[in-house]
């Protein structure tokens, strides 16, 4: 049987969004106060050149963010053994009221178009959400996983 060569493929800006829009698992990682690590699984969407993911102010990942506004994300495949890439990047983290469009396109970037986009605004704001915009500064190449083509 046919050993699975691991694969890393660079991209640009844009072909990484090509990536991203397609893929909506992801572990965001923040900085803790003592300088520790935080691994947040989040459901994400990609629009205009930036990550979205929904959230709400409490989370460890939401007051992180809004500290220390660099993060890392790792955007995953459906598939465990599928390509994936990591993306570090500046958050920038808004609250309701102002955060509504923000999670109505992240919505969007997801689902499509809601059934009532009224009653989707008035839940944002009655639950209190926020929302996290990463913009990219760096990311790896998009990578799958195998042996190394020199032990395949």
């Amino acid at each position: 049987m046919a050993r699975t060569i691991a694969t890393t493929t660079q991209v640009d800006l844009d072909e990484l969004g090509e990536f991203v829009a397609t893929r909506h698992h992801g572990i965001l990682i923040t900085s803790r106060d003592d300088s520790c690590v935080q691994a947040s699984p989040v459901t994400c969407g990609w629009s205009d050149g930036q990550i979205l993911i929904a959230t709400y102010p409490s989370r460890a990942k939401t007051v992180n963010a809004t500290k220390r506004a660099e993060v890392s994300i790792v955007i995953l495949s459906d598939e465990f053994n599928g390509a994936w890439v990591q993306i570090d990047g500046t958050a920038r983290v808004v609250n309701v009221p102002e955060a509504v469009e923000g999670l109505v396109e992240y919505f969007r970037c997801i689902s499509g178009e809601h059934s009532d986009w009224d009653e989707y605004r008035a839940a944002m704001v009655q639950q209190d959400k926020s929302l996290i915009r990463i913009t990219p500064q760096r990311w790896g190449p998009v990578a799958t996983g195998g042996f190394p083509p020199q032990h395949a």
